[in-house]
């Protein structure tokens, strides 16, 4: 039994599926489940977003896409739809890369999610590299995120480490902001309440040190 297990994000550039292509053309941002591949090769997407309208009929014009469903609920518009071009997650997938979100923002993409040993993660990078466009931007061993920069120097946990940067990094600090509490709270695979509270306790440890 291999008792490593790793996350993993990679970032993504010049991708040419339909959500890639639909927020590259309208700036929206999107935060998707990792689609599911059917055996007449079509992709079944499942994602969200802020945009409504304008992402909407990016999508509905792409021929690519079919059966495009959208519902609203709370300013928030869930998606459904099928495609004809799977992303280059499946190639990453296929060489053992467990995916666990995706978030699509201005045709740029995050994907994070986990490998199982150190074996695996050479032939997922070895798959990462010969792809277009795919970087790795971090990995840490799952349930030992004690040495993350934050963490160290200034005392907060591991999961409000996170949550600040991941905020960050997808620019919920912005002026204005690039990603609202819902957003990050996709990414981070958590509820928005949870979100909220590990950022205020980090920023709140953060200052107490810092002032």
């Amino acid at each position: 039994m291999i008792e490593e297990c790793l996350f993993v994000e990679f970032g993504v550039e010049g991708d040419d599926c339909p959500l890639a292509d639909a927020t590259r053309a309208t700036g929206a941002s999107v935060d998707a489940r990792p689609p599911q591949l059917r055996t007449d090769g079509y992709a079944l997407l499942q994602f969200s977003s802020t945009n409504g309208d304008g992402l909407a009929a990016a999508l509905d014009a792409d021929d690519r896409v079919r059966y495009l469903h959208v519902a609203r609920d709370d300013g928030r518009y869930t998606y459904r739809c099928l495609s004809k071009q799977p992303c280059v997650l499946h190639e990453l997938v296929s060489a053992g890369f467990l995916a666990d979100s995706l978030h699509y923002r201005g045709g740029e993409a995050r994907f994070t999610g986990a490998v199982v040993g150190q074996e695996v993660l050479r032939g997922v990078l070895d798959t990462a590299g010969d792809t277009v466009g795919v970087t790795l931007e971090r990995t840490y061993p799952i349930g030992d995120r004690s040495d993350s920069p934050i963490a160290t120097r200034w005392g907060v946990t591991p999961a409000q480490a996170d949550a600040l940067r991941t905020a960050f990094e997808m620019g919920y600090f912005a002026v204005p902001r690039d990603a609202d509490a819902s957003e990050v709270a996709a990414a981070l695979g958590v509820s928005k309440s949870a979100f909220l509270e590990r950022l205020r306790r980090g920023l709140a440890r953060l200052l107490g040190e810092t002032l």
